[in-house]
């Protein structure tokens, strides 16, 4: 397998070969709505934005007859047909490349094109699919997404939302309140913040009196949310003796206040969150079973960054249009989207956010190159990589188009350590 790049950067590549097989769908990343081409064994499309192009994009950016695409049997062909902002796998710019893995992301103009098996398109309907307000993004995952949330937002059960650290939970947790078209308040709640002594009263409330200082009575979070929805952010974090509270509140819909003489009927929808493998939590005793059971009647995964590569020049725009009045307007090179296409992304949308803000606040071009990404990702220290699993490993590998070398760069640790993440059992 041959990774041929131009005069000026590095040939050597190391890379792992693995037999793929198609039909393939090619995810063309757009600011509404990613296109998707299929390509199937034997085939070729042409991608640009000229008229002659068999697959035309609205980027200008992009050259007229910018990329070939060809299925063998050997795997996608990805050749630049003589483009000016060059194609880029990885963080390299280069003439023809193959591309391997499951999910493999390239770089043309400003705009990322993924390629996966055709089959993982199946079962997303247009409008289930359509992009929700607040949630960024039109690749597959963000499609299958916003599928469950319109199909799960009109009912009252609830809903645990499953999802890496800065993956969005609370965006989709209010999206589905939006769409539920309750008329309470969504009340969003951290509760692995609350001590446990002050659980009680944040989650119920109290009356006037119910303990020193208590000199007015006022509602919990409960209370807040009736007839809308309670976002429990961090649930895997409470403790057992609030854990009991909380599965009688959600299975009775009955509170009591501190203080409180009796009940109080409540309507509330909960929507719960957490990054915690809460299987392995309620194996090791750590976490009701009964409440496990209760509150993931409706189970969402919201997809990592490094798996929704294609969302990234969207999610860049959104970005610098919230900075516009800080920092100026800005935008990306076909280097610059690259660099960020290429890196792991372990704090996913939340660091991305911090490093654009970091290379917007330090570069008074309105132009951002890959020098600028670079510097604001080791901006202000680098953290120490996280250990990656196999499956983690593999999935860096494959959006790295097999490239040894550059996935190990991509997560800023040695070849060999790289290599033993991905012999992991």
């Amino acid at each position: 397998m041959d990774l041929e790049t131009p005069s000026s950067e590095c040939p050597t590549v190391e890379l792992v070969e693995r037999e793929e097989t198609g039909p393939w769908g090619v995810e063309i990343g757009a600011p509404t709505r990613c296109r998707v081409v299929s390509l199937d064994a034997g085939a070729s499309v042409v991608i640009g934005s000229g008229r002659l192009a068999d697959a035309r994009i609205d980027d200008r950016t992009v050259s007229a007859r910018h990329v070939r695409l060809s299925a063998t049997s050997r795997g996608v062909h990805v050749e630049d047909l003589g483009s000016k902002n060059g194609v880029y796998v990885g963080s390299a710019r280069v003439r023809s490349a193959w591309l391997v893995g499951g999910a493999s992301s390239f770089v043309m103009g400003r705009t990322t094109v993924t390629v996966r098996g055709l089959a993982e398109f199946e079962g997303i309907s247009t409008n289930d699919g359509a992009p929700i307000a607040g949630l960024v993004g039109s690749s597959l995952p963000m499609q299958r997404l916003c599928a469950q949330i319109r199909r799960c937002a009109p009912l009252r059960a609830p809903v645990l939302l499953l999802g890496e650290s800065g993956s969005g939970k609370d965006v989709a947790a209010r999206a589905i309140h939006q769409l539920s078209r309750r008329t309470g308040a969504y009340v969003p709640l951290n509760v692995g913040a609350i001590p446990e002594s002050l659980a009680d009263a944040e989650l119920f409330g109290h009356r006037r009196g119910a303990f020193t200082g208590a000199v007015a009575a006022r509602p919990g979070a409960f209370e807040e949310a009736h007839r809308g929805t309670l976002f429990l952010d961090e649930i895997a974090e409470l403790s057992p003796a609030i854990q009991v509270k909380l599965l009688r509140v959600v299975e009775d819909q009955k509170i009591r206040p501190i203080g409180g003489a009796g009940v109080v009927d409540i309507e509330v929808r909960t929507i719960s969150a957490t990054w915690a493998p809460l299987e392995e939590r309620v194996a090791a005793g750590l976490f009701r079973e009964d409440l496990y059971h209760r509150i993931t009647t409706f189970v969402l995964r919201l997809p990592p960054l490094r798996s929704r590569k294609a969302d990234i020049p969207a999610l860049a725009r959104a970005v610098f249009q919230r900075l516009a009045d800080e920092v100026g307007e800005k935008e990306l090179t076909s280097a610059a989207i690259a660099r960020l296409v290429a890196h792991p992304w372990p704090g996913n949308v939340r660091e991305l956010g911090s490093v654009l803000y970091r290379a917007a606040a330090a570069c008074s071009a309105r132009e951002l190159d890959a020098r600028h990404i670079e510097q604001a990702l080791v901006a202000p220290h680098k953290a120490k990589p996280r250990a990656l699993s196999s499956t983690e490993a593999r999935s860096l590998l494959d959006d790295q188009s097999g490239n040894v070398s550059a996935a190990s760069r991509a997560a800023g640790v040695p070849r060999s350590t790289f290599r033993s993440w991905l012999a992991k059992a």
